[in-house]
């Protein structure tokens, strides 16, 4: 018997389906020997973070139930560079390994694992800095045009949205500070709220 493994498979979108990567990556793992002790399909996006499918295979690695996930391709699994890099860190230190169906294995505590963990982390950092290129020149341009940037003076939404619940909430004698973590709100911003409401009741 060879190594345990789980398959993961992931579409973006309801109308696909995760069977075509089901199939293949069974096939998959009859040819290397792997024996398949779970099988996880899931819906989202890339970027998503609401991953349940995901969670479940790191809980079942993090408890050692198997020694290898395998994907018919590494953006089924990452949903970014870095989170790739992050979940291939967190694996390695479970002994778990990516395997994608190319047949390139990730494990990060060999040698060319921890070459392409440099090569991730070069790759994720270049992301992050184009990013912050992008928005500082979005908000250049914005400026550039005359348009005013961030919350304006006089705009409150959320706590203009929660004014009537938290003056509700002190009419019944609640306390400041149990309104603000129940209303997920600073006790600060209730005290903007109350000053504001008795000055213009």
């Amino acid at each position: 018997m060879g190594q345990t493994a789980v398959i993961y498979a992931r579409v973006s979108t309801a109308d696909q389906s995760c069977d075509r990567q089901v199939n293949e990556l069974t096939a998959f793992a009859e040819r290397g020997g792997y024996d398949i002790v779970g099988v996880f399909k899931e819906t989202a996006r890339g970027a998503s973070a609401n991953r349940i499918a995901r969670n479940q295979v790191m809980n079942l690695a993090q408890a050692r139930k198997f020694n290898a996930v395998l994907v018919s391709e590494l953006s089924r699994w990452g949903r970014s560079t870095q989170d790739l890099l992050d979940t291939l860190n967190q694996l390695a230190g479970w002994k778990v390994s990516v395997v994608a169906m190319s047949g390139m294995t990730f494990e990060l505590d060999t040698p060319h694992g921890r070459m392409m963990a440099t090569m991730l982390a070069g790759i994720a950092q270049f992301e992050r800095d184009l990013l912050s290129e992008r928005v500082k020149s979005g908000l250049a341009a914005a400026r550039a045009r005359g348009k005013k940037l961030g919350r304006q003076p006089g705009q409150r939404p959320k706590s203009d949205k929660l004014a009537p619940d938290v003056i509700q909430a002190v009419a019944e004698g609640r306390s400041y500070r149990w309104i603000a973590r129940d209303l997920g709100i600073s006790k600060n911003t209730v005290l903007d709220i109350m000053k504001r409401y008795r000055e213009n009741p």
